[in-house]
């Protein structure tokens, strides 16, 4: 069995090692639990954001969460066939489309919201509060330091 040089670190030095291993779980994890509801993970973030925003232009929904254009219209198109997600022409601007949660969305999303609750709990229940708390801060800070914006999806 060959040797490793002791100058080659080993993947499980790295912190970006541990944090794919945990995302990658938590992720597939909650990505099974939206599906077995009908929705992809891309999905309930779309409801997610009009459930607090309200009704909005899918351009403006776009920017919000980091997506193109193209990506949210196939997005808002698939939660039309699906009766979560409504689309009409503003009544002050006919060539503008909004986009609102359907009755259904409505009642859909906090079934949902329960399931991504659950899945924190699944998976970081064992912490206790005050680690939680120091894990939100850490990552919180990753983010802001290099600037992302865009909401996680896949």
């Amino acid at each position: 069995m060959a040797q490793t040089p002791k100058s080659v670190s080993r993947l499980e030095s790295h912190l970006g090692y541990w944090l794919r291993f945990v995302s990658n779980h938590v992720s597939h994890s909650f990505m099974q639990k939206v599906e077995s509801r009908g929705v992809t993970v891309a999905e309930w973030v779309v409801l997610r954001e009009l459930l607090e925003g309200g009704e909005m232009r899918p351009s403006d929904l776009a920017q919000k969460i980091g997506m193109t254009r193209g990506a949210i219209s196939k997005l808002v198109e698939r939660l039309c066939v699906k009766k979560l997600v409504a689309r009409q022409a503003s009544s002050s601007d006919g060539r503008v489309q909004q986009i609102e949660l359907t009755a259904q969305g409505k009642r859909l999303v906090p079934m949902l919201a329960k399931l991504a609750d659950e899945n924190d709990q699944q998976f970081f229940g064992h912490l206790t509060s005050e680690e939680r708390q120091m894990l939100h801060g850490l990552l919180q800070s990753l983010v802001k330091t290099h600037g992302w914006k865009e909401l996680p999806v896949e």
